[in-house]
């Protein structure tokens, strides 16, 4: 079913004769193409016509030219120019950076570049620590991709995937507060990966790694891990394991299962179902029957080596067999972490009462919602135009705002699974229903909880280098920075 969405909106500038019933006309041919209107704005008057910039939301890029040509067509209409509002958005990029002094004056610039700056250079010299309170690393994270599996297109390269990392930053300073930059790597060797990264670290808070094929990011993240003093968080795997568990959590509130009872079946044994996997074994989950396009992945299965092997031995305890609708038999969730058509109607009409389903592929479910809303009581995707939309950024800001406060040397499992707990609890029993299990991305309780318990949990693990409450900064000079 196509949904009209903002990122397919455009704005048509057209001349229209003064007459009775031309923008009829046009709201008309509009709206027969299937477009919406969703704003008209007079740009002048110029004697027998008038100018109008008109915004109208499509469903594709197809949708669009259709709509453009139905407009085209009408007598007494001329279209001077078409704008697409999220290329108008990106234009010159999202992000920039910004000053926190000004330099307006000799004493400014001899403060804050030489020759004052000698002084605080020598001061984080003798003491490296100090570089957590004098420079902008306590509230940097890098935002870091080799382009080679970016969300819904592949392999598009490290300059074509700047505009998501771009967009990964812009979120990390709207709902977090934290500062992020994108970092777009030529090269998507692991030893190169993890070469450029170390070198870059000691600039930064915190390391965001973002859209690398698996199985290459395992290992990357596990180096990176291992090497570095700050966290290191690959955010398709773990950002998204902790929205799901949030959203699992709420889930069976509304269904009355517990979490030790269920079954869960798993399609999409890459980086984010194996992240997926493990944080719902360690949140309590014991049956977990993971697919992927050969079927369930049991142990002693033919051609299996690596992170596949290794998740055979850890789940599946009955050694289930067959494709993911037969092992979808009985089961109380289904999460989707694939593509489109990885389980049909048919099998998800075979799980248990009061089905759980998660279908989460992008832009196309693994399966249709409106094909399963007569038998599945709670039904999620990753897409914002279905209710229960399961969505990173629920996540990574208030992770990272809360690992930073703490200045945690790592990411720990505790620390994630706080954090889908604290995502969880922002609903109250009253306002939780089967269409409401996650709260709005824009709802501003989600990132302070998750910051807290982040914190909290990294204190509890031991790798918490300060306190929760940020310390006050003095003029005493440089030995108490």
């Amino acid at each position: 079913m196509a949904h009209h969405s903002a990122s397919f909106s455009f704005t048509l500038r057209v001349r229209l004769e003064n007459r009775p019933g031309t923008f009829a006309d046009l709201a008309r041919a509009i709206a027969d193409a299937g477009g919406l209107l969703d704003a008209i704005d007079l740009v002048r008057a110029e004697g027998d016509s008038k100018v109008r910039d008109v915004s109208v939301l499509a469903t594709n890029a197809d949708h669009v030219d259709a709509i453009v040509r139905a407009c085209s067509a009408i007598g007494g209409v001329e279209v001077e120019h078409v704008s697409d509002r999220t290329f108008l958005l990106h234009l010159g990029g999202k992000i920039h950076m910004n000053a926190n002094a000004p330099v307006k004056t000799r004493d400014d610039l001899s403060m804050a570049y030489t020759p004052g700056v000698a002084r605080v250079c020598e001061a984080i010299a003798a003491d490296p620590e100090a570089a957590w309170n004098l420079t902008i690393k306590r509230n940097t994270v890098a935002v870091v991709t080799d382009g080679s599996a970016v969300l819904g297109l592949g392999n598009i390269g490290p300059e074509a995937a700047m505009p998501v990392m771009e967009g990964k930053a812009l979120l990390f300073k709207e709902f977090g507060g934290v500062d992020a930059w994108p970092i777009c790597l030529s090269t998507t060797d692991t030893d190169g990966i993890v070469a450029a990264v170390e070198a870059i670290a000691p600039g930064f808070g915190g390391i965001n790694l973002e859209d690398i094929s698996a199985p290459r990011c395992f290992e990357i993240e596990r180096r990176l891990r291992a090497s570095l003093d700050i966290p290191v968080f690959h955010d398709d795997q773990h950002g998204t394991a902790v929205v799901v568990l949030a959203a699992f959590l709420n889930a069976l509130r509304v269904v009355d299962k517990k979490v030790e009872d269920v079954k869960v079946v798993l399609t999409g044994v890459g980086a984010a179902g194996v992240a997926v996997t493990g944080t719902l074994r360690a949140a309590g989950v014991r049956r977990i029957v993971g697919c992927d396009t050969q079927g369930a992945v049991y142990r002693g299965r033919p051609g299996l080596e690596g992170v596949k092997a290794q998740y055979a031995e850890e789940t599946n305890p009955e050694n289930e067999r067959g494709s993911a609708d037969d092992v979808l038999a009985g089961a109380d969730v289904y999460i989707g972490l694939s593509q489109p058509h990885a389980v049909t109607p048919a099998g998800i009409r075979r799980m248990a009462t009061d089905a759980v389903v998660f279908a989460m592929a992008n832009p196309t479910p693994e399966v249709a919602p409106e094909e399963i809303a007569d038998f599945a009581t709670v039904i999620a995707t990753g897409r914002s135009d279905y209710p229960n939309q399961i969505n990173n950024v629920l996540a990574f800001p208030g992770i990272f705002r809360g690992a930073l406060d703490v200045r945690a040397s790592t990411i720990t499992e505790r620390m994630e699974v706080a954090a889908g707990h604290a995502i969880a609890a922002t609903i109250s029993e009253e306002e939780l229903a089967p269409d409401y299990i996650v709260p709005s991305v824009f709802n501003r309780e989600v990132v302070p909880a998750v910051a807290a318990a982040v914190a909290r949990a990294a204190e509890e693990d031991g790798v918490a280098r300060r306190g929760s409450e940020p310390a006050e900064v003095t003029a005493a000079g440089p030995r108490d920075w």
